[in-house]
């Protein structure tokens, strides 16, 4: 109903601009995941840096562990963020996370030695992990349905930002002291403290951020819920929007709690009153339903061909790619990995913009096509031209305009609706754990990526862009026959597209708690008024009907 009563995108952007502000903060997560895919890659062809870490400049398996360990502390930083988000709110963990970047950056920043930098590295990931699995599950949990895809996708957007300032930062701070020799070690230093500076804004700013809705009824605080969904919605608490939204997610939670309870009674019985031992207990009911493991398997598989579609390898590795497609300057590499930001930025804005309009498969199906295209192309070209680029400067920058249009199909495709669909499929018993165990998957193949594409670009050559190419076909496959349509779906309705609820004992079950909490009698009339009284804008007076 609220889909059907409230304008989307733009048009409901400005009709609800305080959650699109609370969003976007939140997505700050998403900015500092961004900076650090591109500081690194920017970093490593500065004279200054090869002349102050050599053996990583002189082994490519040195520059991949350099580069992987950011991904492995992420990928334990976003697994561990579904436990932290439950017991110690979404907003806390990502107050914690926001601390582990502050340490990391600054520690890469000052380090003198590669112990120093492999640990703020480390440190950094962690950090980074856990915003990328608690920022979209708490833009999810904020978003009214009708924008709810747009306001996730802020999280890929600023991502792209947090690219594209990496990349031009790196490319003014590559002119400290010079290009050459006299290079300063700051042109690369400054790069690695910038990225400190917003986690720093979002421990700061998390004080006035509003605690999840979902959350909140989650730990039993409806009237906190109530105002909290009022406050996000411009709408006073008695309001038949802000009740019926209310009602649905107390709905839901009751009736997961209910089959929990009642499906693996002995394990419900041992977790006791302990939140730590339930929560632990929950990544069990994970994998012990159909439905749920169904769930997470389209999570997990849709961040791993996310990522074999090779988007973070040409992220990671621009500079050094197009100086192996003949741009040898590394100053020219690195403007033409500048417009590599540009342009994922540009297309973003358009593609979070229309992707609740659209839906998500269409733009994904279209992008693994055109990603392959591209791939397959840069591929062929690399592979008749490669042996001598400076008779081949042409073919050389045709291949760079391949891959600058390789990241126009990921920018509008998987870029945002990978995350969105990670952040919106699961039911809220689970919804903090799937979500982290989605984006751990991302994490735990964005490692394996960043490990082997630089033996890759020196062993297999073209046959790196060919492998890519097969993989972004075989996501768009399936994208087309595994993974449903959600757009304009509420987070509590994602069950029917799923198809769950679906046995009759479910169903009996599910229309006892509506019953309960009282989401019957208002859907029904009986505590709302007729449709007549419904003016142009909705505002409609209802009874109040919060079962405390």
């Amino acid at each position: 109903m609220r889909a059907e009563m409230q304008p989307s995108g733009l048009k409901g952007l400005w009709k609800n601009k305080k959650v699109f502000f609370i969003s976007m903060f939140a997505s700050f997560g998403g900015l500092l995941y961004g900076y650090q895919q591109g500081v690194l890659g920017q970093a490593v062809v500065m004279y200054a840096f090869q002349k102050d870490f050599p053996k990583i400049h002189d082994s490519a398996a040195a520059l991949g562990w350099l580069t992987s360990v950011l991904q492995l502390g992420g990928w334990v930083g976003s697994l561990s963020a579904g436990i932290f988000g439950e017991v110690f709110s979404r907003k806390h963990t990502m107050f914690a996370g926001s601390l582990w970047v502050v340490l990391g950056s600054f520690l890469a920043a000052g380090a003198h030695s590669t112990a120093y930098l492999y640990a703020g590295r480390l440190f950094t990931g962690l950090g980074v992990g856990t915003l990328s699995a608690i920022g979209p599950l708490y833009n999810a949990e904020l978003s009214p349905p009708e924008m709810r895809g747009f306001l996730i996708a802020l999280q890929q957007l600023t991502t792209t930002i947090g690219i594209m300032l990496a990349y031009w930062i790196a490319y003014g701070s590559n002119y400290i002291g010079g290009t050459g020799e006299g290079q300063s070690d700051w042109a690369w230093r400054v790069p690695m403290l910038v990225q400190g500076i917003p986690a720093v804004i979002l421990c700061v700013g998390l004080f006035f951020m509003p605690f999840s809705p979902r959350l909140l009824v989650n730990k039993g605080k409806n009237e906190e819920a109530l105002k909290t969904l009022s406050y996000l919605r411009n709408l006073p608490e008695d309001h038949y929007l802000v009740q019926v939204e209310f009602l649905e997610i107390k709905s839901d939670y009751e009736f997961e709690k209910a089959i929990f309870d009642k499906r693996f009674p002995q394990l419900s019985k041992s977790t006791g009153d302990s939140v730590w031992r339930r929560e632990f207990a929950q990544y069990s009911n994970v994998f012990r339903t159909k439905d749920s493991f169904k769930r997470v398997a389209i999570a997990s598989l849709v961040m791993f061909f996310q990522q074999w579609t090779g988007i973070d390898s040409i992220i990671y590795y621009a500079s050094i790619i197009f100086q192996s497609l003949g741009l040898t300057s590394s100053t020219t590499s690195l403007l033409a990995t500048g417009v590599i930001g540009v342009i994922n930025v540009a297309t973003t804005i358009p593609a979070i913009c229309y992707i609740d309009r659209v839906g998500r498969k269409p733009l994904m199906i279209a992008g693994s096509i055109g990603m392959a295209c591209c791939e397959l192309i840069i591929g062929v070209i690399v592979a008749t031209c490669g042996h001598d680029w400076t008779t081949h400067v042409a073919a050389g920058w045709t291949a760079v305009v391949f891959v600058w249009l390789y990241i126009i199909n990921f920018a509008y495709s998987w870029g945002p609706g990978s995350w969105i669909l990670i952040a919106e499929i699961f039911p809220i018993s689970i919804r903090a754990k799937g979500t982290s165990i989605g984006a751990s998957a991302n994490w735990m193949n964005n490692f394996i990526i960043a490990f082997v594409v630089p033996p890759m670009l020196s062993g297999i050559g073209w046959g790196t862009y060919v492998f890519f190419a097969v993989w972004s076909a075989l996501g768009g496959v399936f994208i087309f026959f595994c993974v449903p349509e959600t757009k304009g779906k509420t987070l509590e309705e994602m069950d029917q597209v799923f198809g769950s609820h679906s046995s009759q004992e479910d169903m009996e079950e599910f229309a006892k708690v509506q019953e309960r909490v009282g989401l019957t009698a208002l859907i029904q009339g009986r505590h709302a008024p007729d449709e007549s009284e419904l003016d142009k804008e909705g505002d409609v007076k209802v009874e109040h009907v919060l079962d405390a």
